[in-house]
């Protein structure tokens, strides 16, 4: 009687076995599949130029960045846009694999550039103003419109620009006068603004559409 309750014992045991081993590996397998379908894809030139325009925005916000540190920020920016126009015009709107990683590169030094210049020890701050808060938002503009497609990168370069020219202005004004602007120079600067408003609506409802 005991032989035959360990056959019967072993019998069940390499059943047992039998049917966990095809479930363990469908289980291995799953949990495979399932890991590499969540991994995150690398982020494409566009969506890191939009990351940068958000987190100079954010800076503008948050008094990270001074209008000088911006206007510099922008010019890199502005420069780097351009570049990216005229690879895609050479090529018949596509950028080769040597752009593409060349492009990548300069992202991450002005990334690094970014994150420098919002840690820093610099006061200047745009402050909780008509004119900061403005500059922010047309960052904020720009960023969306290069998310959505409506900016090209030539346009785009041309915005910064003006940006980076706004900036400027706002820094040099600000030297000459202990670190404020006068009546006359916030006026100056918000009419200045209100061109670039209109140059980004302009921008964004022409027709022309960037890479997505």
């Amino acid at each position: 009687m005991n032989a035959v309750r360990s056959r019967s014992k072993l019998l069940f045991l390499t059943l047992a076995s039998a049917f966990a081993i095809p479930v363990l590996a469908q289980s291995q397998s799953t949990s495979t599949t399932t890991s590499s379908s969540t991994q995150t894809a690398p982020a494409t030139i566009k969506d890191r130029r939009e990351n940068q325009q958000d987190r100079i925005a954010q800076g503008v916000q948050s008094g990270q960045l001074t209008p000088g540190e911006t206007a510099n920020l922008e010019t890199k920016e502005a420069a780097l846009n351009g570049e990216i126009a005229a690879d895609r015009k050479a090529n018949g709107g596509t950028l080769t694999d040597a752009e593409k990683q060349q492009i990548n590169q300069q992202q991450n030094q002005l990334s690094k550039q970014i994150n420098t210049d919002k840690h820093n020890d610099a006061t200047d701050h745009f402050g909780n103003s008509e004119v900061g808060q403005r500059q922010e938002n047309q960052q904020d503009r720009i960023a969306q419109g290069i998310k959505s497609g409506q900016l090209t990168a030539g346009e785009t370069s041309k915005l910064e620009t003006n940006q980076a020219a706004i900036n400027q202005q706002v820094k040099d004004d600000r030297h000459a006068n202990g670190g404020k602007l006068t009546p006359q120079e916030k006026t100056q600067i918000n009419k200045e603004q209100n061109k670039q408003s209109k140059n980004i609506y302009r921008a964004k409802h022409n027709g022309r559409r960037g890479p997505h």
